[in-house]
């Protein structure tokens, strides 16, 4: 277990990159033994510092959702992040990319809730019975520190990833609002192009076999710590598609089918 002074010198470090738009060493690189735990007491204390400076929380996003992702990472469980209000950009929008260090693109569905959740016991038919409406969404993901260290060919472990906020960086929502019980949600589907290129596709089953199941993960993990998922939160049930990496010129859009399309542009 890291010290309460370790946490803190990687949140600082971790809040200054993102500020410098600077990429840094993945935290295990100088504490390998960390855990899963470590992980996200840095995370909660970078969000502490983010709420400190005037932004509110507006909902979740859970990550490593799908079977292929949770390879990659060597896990066999998602982790989650924390979506503030300066996070949130219109359908449509012009994006910075020189914001963001190494910024991705990932496709997936976003549920609002109407309901509170709340319990280690949620089942995804409370889920969709909480949920004021699911809508097509983008989670542009970013990496405060390296993927893979430039130098040493380091890799960043998933404690990384959580201590960076599981990645995220902004979430773009668009197309139809429908209701959770109005489509089966698992064969909702998107075709992601960049630059009117198709590069992914991908259905929503690959989410835990249903996107509520992400929504089940998340307020059964949060239930531990006494929290609830509140009415009106957003909260993003995990990528079905590989990330797309952008740059500065790259126009970016993914066609749902029946619930629309949504697209970004970065400058």
């Amino acid at each position: 277990m890291l010290t309460e002074s370790e946490i803190q010198k990687a949140a600082a470090d971790l809040y200054q990159a993102e500020q410098d738009r600077i990429q840094i060493d993945p935290v295990t690189l100088t504490h390998p033994q960390m855990n899963m735990e470590d992980a996200y007491a840095i995370q909660s204390n970078w969000v502490d510092q983010k709420i400190d400076d005037g932004r509110k929380v507006v909902g979740y996003k859970i990550g490593l959702t799908s079977r292929a992702m949770q390879r990659v990472m060597k896990i066999e469980t998602p982790d989650y992040g924390v979506l503030l209000d300066d996070m949130v950009f219109e359908n449509g929008s012009e994006i910075l990319a020189a914001d963001f260090t190494d910024p991705q693109i990932e496709v997936e569905l976003a549920f609002v809730l109407k309901d509170r959740l709340f319990g280690e016991n949620v089942t995804r038919e409370e889920v969709i019975a909480a949920t004021d409406y699911v809508v097509p969404a983008f989670e542009l993901i970013a990496a405060r520190s390296f993927r893979i260290h430039p130098e040493t060919g380091y890799t960043r472990t998933v404690c990384d990833t959580i201590s960076d906020n599981a990645a995220n960086a902004g979430i773009i929502m668009g197309g139809h609002q429908v209701s959770a019980t109005e489509l089966d949600l698992r064969w909702c589907g998107a075709i992601v192009k960049q630059n009117g290129v198709v590069e992914q596709t991908g259905l929503a089953a690959a989410v835990l076999d249903h996107p509520a199941n992400g929504i089940c993960w998340i307020a059964k993990r949060f239930a531990k710590h006494d929290i609830a998922l509140e009415p009106g939160q957003i909260l993003l049930s995990g990528s079905f598609t590989a990330p797309v990496k952008v740059k500065a010129g790259d126009k970016i859009t993914a066609e749902y089918g029946p619930l629309g399309d949504i697209s970004v542009n970065f400058i």
